[in-house]
């Protein structure tokens, strides 16, 4: 675990590393308070500091107030070093957003002992903050797919749609299907099935770019939302997608298997007003187009428009 020591005294700071270090500490060192703040900004900052009261730039107290005030979701355990015994300095730092405080000249015991708590506070929000994600995962990740769950990924189209009526931005839609998808499951079971969905959900989402979003829409059918694309770069994206699932057969405990799908495409052109289910009324209208043409196609339909 990284410490942050900040002491403008080289002394103090070779001491202390010197201990920390021989505990099992990363030390990062600060020569001073505007340097400490720097290092406490960083994406991988400490998560314990060791703050000198009394340092050029910002005082110990100083920083403390800076990081409180921060809306941070990762706890800094921040222990004051003081020469101050006074009772109201110490009031004082503690009121400052300090966790601890320990009294120069320190003591190596009384130090392990007093970032023991530190580091246990640390540890604690990190597998709190690692069980909530989790939980934020399976509240929002369909469990087979790993795709956005049917309630996630239409939150998704209602915020980019409001998003492309208020930028006035093209916004793709895509409802996708996989064809004949009963067979599979009626002729080699639900686990050869579920391989099946697995590996075509990887296969489009390997297609998109970084901030497309596919979700598992129900049963086979998958639903996407593609910022930025008008009805024509929507039916292109779809077919790659398709001839992606298509061009090799997928693997599974009956063998490999050739799967094909049919994708049904519209887009709102950007500055007007659609609702998700005017948005995927059109789409599903395109798909149902795509199986009337025989399945393992693409048909595109505008919004309020005829087919295209």
């Amino acid at each position: 675990m990284k410490v942050l020591i900040a002491d403008d005294s080289a002394i103090s700071r070779r001491l202390l590393e010197a201990a920390l270090r021989s505990w099992g500490y990363e030390v990062i060192i600060a020569a001073d308070g505007d340097q400490a703040w720097e290092q406490l900004q960083r994406p991988d900052a400490p998560r314990l500091a060791i703050l000198d009261w009394m340092m050029p730039g910002m005082s110990g107290p100083e920083v403390c107030r800076r990081v409180r005030a921060q809306d941070n979701e990762h706890y800094t355990y921040i222990l004051l070093v003081t020469s101050r015994t006074h009772k109201e300095d110490l009031i004082e730092g503690m009121e400052a957003g300090a966790d601890d405080y320990i009294t120069k000249p320190f003591d190596r015991n009384e130090l392990k002992v007093r970032l023991g708590p530190g580091r246990r506070i640390v540890e604690l929000q990190d597998a709190l903050l690692k069980a909530q994600e989790a939980l934020r995962e399976q509240a929002t990740k369909d469990g087979l797919t790993n795709l956005w769950n049917r309630r996630a990924i239409l939150e998704i189209l209602a915020r980019e749609l409001a998003r492309s009526e208020r930028e006035k931005t093209p916004l793709g839609v895509v409802l996708g299907d996989l064809d004949h998808f009963k067979k599979v499951n009626d002729r080699h079971g639900h686990l050869v099935g579920d391989s099946v969905l697995r590996e075509a959900a990887r296969r489009m989402l390997a297609s998109c770019r970084s901030y497309d979003a596919v979700g598992r829409y129900g049963g086979e059918e998958f639903l996407l939302v593609l910022p930025g694309c008008d009805e024509e770069t929507a039916r292109n994206q779809a077919e790659r997608m398709r001839k992606e699932i298509e061009v090799t057969p997928i693997a599974t405990e009956a063998g490999k298997l050739r799967v094909t799908s049919s994708f049904g495409v519209t887009a709102a052109p950007g500055g007007k007003a659609f609702s998700p289910d005017e948005a995927i009324k059109t789409a599903d209208d395109a798909l149902y187009a795509a199986k009337k043409r025989g399945r393992n196609c693409v048909v595109g339909l505008p919004l309020g428009g005829p087919a295209g």
